[in-house]
């Protein structure tokens, strides 16, 4: 008999959009990674500067690097290559998890650029609801204008 181990949910855990793109902070245990994997989670894509500990407790999630230094914005290029793989995965039926190190800042500045073109609204509305979803998201004024530029370049 295979073990099964038990899964726990991941610090600061929520879905943005349920079953297609969920926020994080980085996951701690491999539970976390179980938790992630139950729900249809196939692709992690990791911000910090360290990568996750665990992750290849879990081979049926592959980990993306995208570094971004802690309290930063995102770089025109990191967003791009975030929606991508959400797009590319989602199209398989297929969730994301992205993760910093609290699941705050850089996670929040993210999820939100998804908003601004998944829902086709603005920088500012995006911001609001992710902080809707995730209290205390996007950290600081860079994090806030790069998604309301974001949204200025797609329009």
């Amino acid at each position: 008999m295979p073990t099964v181990m038990a899964s726990a949910v991941p610090p600061n855990f929520s879905w943005v959009v349920p079953d297609k793109l969920a926020g994080l902070a980085m996951p701690r245990l491999p539970a976390h990674y179980q938790y992630m994997h139950e729900h249809g989670i196939r692709h992690l894509v990791s911000l910090s500067e360290r990568s996750p500990p665990y992750h290849d407790t879990c081979p049926g999630i592959q980990v993306h690097r995208l570094r971004i230094p802690d309290f930063c914005p995102p770089s025109v290029e990191q967003i791009q290559c975030f929606l991508q793989i959400v797009e590319d995965a989602n199209a398989k039926g297929e969730a994301v998890a992205v993760h910093c190190l609290l699941g705050f800042g850089r996670t929040g500045t993210l999820l939100a650029c998804y908003l601004v073109k998944a829902k086709k609204i603005t920088g500012v509305d995006a911001i609001h609801e992710i902080r809707r979803i995730r209290p205390g998201a996007i950290e600081t004024h860079e994090q806030e204008k790069a998604v309301i530029q974001f949204h200025h370049r797609i329009k």
